[in-house]
């Protein structure tokens, strides 16, 4: 989706993260945890549990993070740390490089209403507020007057495509277009964070294609820095820069999506990877041999996606010729590297 931001400090930082629900302090939980005891033995010993285990990770300027994992797997906890909606028992989290967990109530207040924005799986709209009213609320927060307020949340309303719905209230809308107004209301007061937790898993299948497909949109125009929680692995596939596969509380692996579904890091992510069509997700660099280029070949970028070769390769018995993002040879693809990848999944 984005193409994040190389040499500049990530625009998230977080560093040994660990959130422990119950009483007490949450420090012999985690030190039964980082001595290897399962989430019941803690649970046992201490009446805690350990929802996020030590987990760290950056996301830097423009790119999209996902954090894919299964209902428990604590993806949602972590998210509300990193927002502070639940206070991490241990770790820090650098917004910009400002901790995030040394701010006052006031700072932390400033950075929600105009850094950072957070959209939900329940959309949480105000329906005694019209769709325009929506959008602008947290602008009104903001005190911006209303002429500036409703001028701004008019031109979100357009950039998610909801032209023609201002006046609408949100019971009179479907569920992706009520979707649509809580991501024109994170969007209006221009935050460069975006924090995604399951958006899109009460929509339909169509409509939440749909959704992904604005989100992408959106992401190559605006560029914003987003963390988006699922807990489908196809949606973490197509959205997701980098994904990170989280299994009790901490990750299993992080990776581009072509790096985990070619080279799945443990067991359990491998029972993701096993379903996916890998010429969807993997690119035509995968399958690149060595080999002189010849006359009159097509060329494609080693970045193009397996798929989109298949054609051209059941057409004709041809050596493809792929190029790199400087247009320079890097050597060719043929039906029999392809075969290789299509066997391998068969497998």
């Amino acid at each position: 989706m984005g193409q994040a931001s190389t040499g500049a400090a990530p625009a998230i930082e977080l560093r040994h993260i660990w959130k422990v629900f119950g009483q007490g302090d949450g420090a012999k939980a985690i030190s039964l945890a980082q001595n290897g005891a399962s989430r019941a033995e803690i649970l046992q010993q201490t009446q805690q549990t350990v929802a996020v285990r030590d987990v760290s990770f950056s996301v830097a300027r423009g790119e999209t993070f996902v954090v894919m994992g299964l209902s428990g797997s604590g993806k949602s906890t972590l998210i509300r740390c990193l927002s502070r909606l639940v206070e991490p028992t241990a770790g820090e989290v650098l917004l910009n490089g400002d901790n995030l967990l040394s701010m006052t109530d006031e700072q932390l207040i400033d950075v929600r209403r105009g850094r950072m924005s957070m959209v939900f799986q329940h959309f949480g709209l105000f329906p005694h507020r019209k769709v325009i009213d929506n959008i602008a609320y947290g602008l009104e927060v903001q005190k911006i007057d209303k002429a500036t307020r409703i001028a701004r949340a008019t031109e979100v309303l357009n950039i998610v495509g909801l032209d023609g719905w201002a006046n609408h209230y949100p019971q009179q809308l479907s569920g992706g277009m009520q979707q649509r107004v809580g991501l024109a209301r994170a969007l209006a007061v221009d935050p460069q964070i975006l924090l995604f937790d399951e958006p899109f898993s009460a929509l339909d299948p169509l409509i939440r294609k749909e959704m992904q497909d604005e989100l992408i949109r959106l992401q190559k125009t605006m560029q914003r820095t987003v963390v988006f929680i699922t807990h489908d692995f196809a949606e973490a596939l197509r959205l997701g820069d980098r994904i990170a596969i989280m299994k009790d509380g901490s990750f299993d692996q992080v990776g581009t999506p072509e790096e985990i579904v070619s080279n799945p890091a443990t067991p359990y992510v491998r029972e993701f990877v096993n379903d996916v069509p890998r010429a969807k997700v993997l690119s035509v660099k995968t399958v690149t041999v060595s080999g002189q280029p010849v006359s009159g070949a097509r060329t494609v970028s080693s970045t193009a996606k397996i798929e989109t070769i298949i054609p051209m390769l059941l057409e004709r018995d041809e050596h493809i010729t792929v190029v790199d993002s400087n247009n320079d040879v890097i050597g060719v693809v043929n039906r029999q590297s392809v075969a290789s990848i299509l066997q391998a999944e068969q497998r």
